[in-house]
């Protein structure tokens, strides 16, 4: 076995670009005597590649952008092509590669070494080893020359017959990368020189046809700890032997049995054949290629190879060697990709869905005080429709208390139920009002309590009215959430006042935002968090778990598909951003901008943003920003205008510890979002208890499902 080649002057196969550098005096000259020669062509894209390079996103750096360019010469070619510097060619040239191959996973791959043995199925995976970048150099080692036969599989040309198999796949990745280091071994690997070719490599590939020299190789590489991989074209079976995790395993995975190298060479070419069966697993092959085994050297010259399989080996295989990079599990073992089989199962898609059609919202309740009082209190708005609530009925008192088994990760110390508590509440006393009757409310916020409810609220019914309470009944009953997108429109200085009135009437307060800077400022803080809640695992758990499809088995809670204010075409990106898994690696990348994108959307359509301040940070008053939020939602009503709860994920957080149980990844980046909407909405010192979007749409509200509330059998 000779040495590697290397330029001793000697009549050698060349295999490699020569990269020339105009900026160096002595490459010009070179780069003169090329240009002044006839037979050569010269090749100039540079300002198409530097233009491209230019619309990469993120922008890359100035660095980059202004890297010296280069002038590969390719003497088999008699051409000269202009390529970016090495940097910013790998970066354009990778640039598919991202997410599916992280920055940092390819500055990894970039310094693996890897060899191959066996250039006929092996050009195919060292070509697509230097394809997919998951290699920094490559050691090809044949010493077979390519011949017509070999076109069937082999990606040469007429133009290559002659040549040295490892040359021509070394000048195929040359023409595709002139940056990548790539030996040709044209004298194969032998017992003598496999030493030599494995000095160095972090994975092995063979892929010869002898036996021996497959036992001999694999020997070698458990020696050294370098795990080898091999693919062979029946059946797509891929195989690992993990030698640098297991030094000890036997080679082949044992298949030979007790057979080592050196006994395998004094076994005659009939004596060997058993061995080569066996480790073939001959039983799993195709029926197709166990038979045509029984057929060679006597209808068939050699064992027969198909190009699909041969490609499909080479995906099988870089993936293997992609996982090895970066430390990803491969334990050692076969797989079988195969393609055949898989064709054999076709199935039909899935049909996709269409939006569903909300089903019309029923609700009845009893002709007592009383059930008139309960009907409206359920009616009240809650985070993601859980109603986090029980509502419970007497003769003369109507009793709504909080669930802590209904409480979400954003619900920060039951300070949104609360709210919703509150909302409920107010209903009562409305609802209350219209039936001539004057509501007596009664909190309850035990410290410690011992049924685990942090806060109840009992609205007894006595003799008296409220006219002005019972005059907002029938918008209380109307009160819905519109989600559609909105035309901005100024909203009058009277409705203003109106929705100020109606949070001061609670004693509340409202601040608004109407201007469009403002509002687009809003949005973008609240897109940003928006991100957050999908980024978070819990957080993004929680959020799917409120939507309702039809025929789902609890749809008297959460929120109906039909009732977001989805275009038929959003379905499917709903189907992506349901997914776990998905959100997972996009906060692994630290990605994910578009998952706000929707929210922005909505508050730039929006007129103006309400936000519904208290004072105090107890349970009490939360629950009557609460009240606050309901009247002024039905204000709005009032005044033609829809409305949606927009609330971020930071609300309810008082303090650091807060948005740390919140989102732990993401805690410094909610507070940094919680600031600048506390400065932007001029909330300071003052405590949220709801965002509210006001918009000018056409489209029409679809009502959410309520638990009925229940009857008690103890009179209060």
């Amino acid at each position: 076995m000779s040495r590697p080649p290397h330029d001793d002057g000697a009549a050698r196969p060349v295999h490699t670009a020569t990269l020339l550098d105009e900026t160096d005096e002595r490459q010009a000259k070179v780069l003169e005597e090329l240009r002044a020669d006839p037979r050569i062509e010269f090749l100039d894209t540079l300002a198409e590649q530097r233009e491209t390079l230019s619309r990469l996103r993120p922008v890359v750096s100035e660095e980059l952008s202004n890297e010296p360019h280069r002038w590969a010469y390719y003497p088999w070619r008699r051409t000269v092509v202009g390529v970016l510097g090495p940097q910013s060619f790998a970066v354009l040239r990778l640039d598919r590669n991202r997410n599916l191959i992280t920055a940092q996973e390819q500055a990894r791959l970039s310094r693996q070494r890897v060899g191959v043995v066996g250039l006929s199925v092996g050009h195919a995976i060292a070509h697509t080893l230097a394809l997919q970048g998951v290699v920094g150099h490559l050691r090809l080692a044949d010493f077979d020359t390519l011949e017509v036969s070999n076109l069937n599989r082999v990606p040469g040309t007429v133009f290559d017959l002659g040549v040295n198999k490892a040359v021509i796949a070394a000048r195929r990745i040359a023409e595709l990368d002139p940056y990548l280091s790539v030996e040709a071994w044209t004298d194969g690997v032998t017992p003598e020189s496999v030493d030599e070719f494995l000095a160095d490599l972090d994975v092995a590939v063979e892929e010869c046809d002898s036996l021996d020299l497959k036992v001999v190789v694999r020997e070698a590489a458990r020696a050294r700890r370098i795990p080898v991989l091999m693919s062979t074209a029946d059946r797509g079976l891929v195989d690992v032997e993990r030698f640098d995790l297991e030094p000890d395993r036997p080679v082949l995975h044992g298949l030979l049995r007790e057979i080592d190298s050196s006994r395998l060479a004094g076994l005659s070419t009939r004596d060997k054949v058993p061995h080569m069966l066996r480790f073939l697993e001959i039983t799993r092959s195709s029926a197709r290629g166990a038979a045509s085994m029984l057929e060679v050297n006597r209808t068939l010259t050699t064992w027969p190879q198909l190009a699909g399989e041969v490609v499909l080996g080479a995906t099988s295989i870089v993936e293997c060697v992609r996982r090895i990079g970066v430390g990803q599990p491969l334990p050692s073992g076969r797989a079988r990709v195969d393609v055949e089989a898989a064709l054999d199962a076709l199935e039909e898609p899935a049909v996709p869905r269409d939006l569903p059609v909300a089903e019309p919202v029923t609700e009845a309740h009893g002709e007592a005080a009383a059930d008139v009082v309960a009907a409206a209190a359920v009616r009240a708005p809650s985070g993601g429709n859980t109603q986090p609530w029980r509502v419970t009925v007497t003769t003369d008192a109507v009793t709504v208390q909080l669930l802590p088994e209904r409480t979400s990760r954003m619900d920060v110390a039951y300070r949104a139920s609360a709210v919703s508590l509150g909302a409920s509440v107010f209903n009562a006393r409305v609802a209350a009002a219209a039936v001539e009757h004057h509501a007596v409310v009664e909190f309850e916020e035990p410290a410690q309590p011992d049924d685990g409810c942090p806060l109840r609220a009992t609205v007894r019914l006595a003799t008296g009215a409220e006219p002005g309470l019972g005059a907002l009944y029938g918008p209380m009953l109307a009160r819905s959430t519109n989600r559609h997108l909105g035309t901005p429109e100024v909203l009058p200085s009277e409705t203003i006042r109106q929705l100020r009135s109606a949070a001061e009437s609670e004693g509340a307060q409202l601040q608004l935002l109407t201007e469009r800077a403002a509002v687009e400022s809003a949005a973008r803080l609240m897109a940003a968090a928006d991100r957050i809640r999908y980024l978070t695992a819990t957080l993004h758990q929680e959020m799917i778990s409120e939507l309702r499809w039809p025929g789902d088995p609890h749809p008297d809670t959460g929120l109906d598909i039909a009732s977001l204010g989805l275009e038929p075409n959003d379905l499917v990106m709903l189907d992506i951003l349901r997914r776990p898994d998905v959100m997972a690696w996009l906060e692994k990348w630290d990605a994910g901008s578009a998952l706000g994108e929707d929210t922005f959307d909505r508050v730039v359509s929006s007129s103006g943003l309400a936000v519904v301040t208290i004072a105090g940070d107890t349970l009490y008053d939360y629950a009557r920003g609460g009240a606050a939020t309901e009247a002024v939602w039905i204000a709005a009503h009032q005044a033609g205008l829809s409305v949606q709860p927009v609330s971020p994920v930071f609300l309810y957080a008082h303090d650091d510890a807060d948005l740390e149980e919140l989102s732990p990844r993401f805690a410094t980046e909610l507070r940094r979002l919680q600031d600048a909407f506390t400065s932007l909405t001029g909330t300071g010192g003052a405590r949220a208890a709801l965002v509210l979007r006001l918009s000018h749409t056409s489209g029409a509200p679809i009502r959410s499902r309520r638990e009925a509330y229940t009857r008690s059998m103890v009179e209060a």
